[in-house]
């Protein structure tokens, strides 16, 4: 895990290069994509993943996120 500034809270970063945001919820929100959002611009990352482990098949919980690509 890795703390930006303000207290944010990255979950996972692998390689330095893709951040991954997990989640435990009955549905994705627009607030979890707008979470990982900020999280990629404050870091200057350009992908991330956001996996909901809420699902029964956990590819349906898998959504891939860029930053300005």
């Amino acid at each position: 895990m890795g703390k930006m500034d303000g207290g944010y809270r990255l979950d996972v970063v692998v390689g330095g290069m893709v951040m991954l945001e997990l989640k435990a919820v009955d549905q994705i929100e627009p607030i979890h994509e707008a979470q990982i959002l900020t999280y990629l611009k404050l870091t200057n990352l350009k992908s991330g993943i956001l996996i909901n482990f809420h699902v029964p098949l956990l590819k349906d919980g898998i959504k891939r996120i860029v930053n300005g690509l």
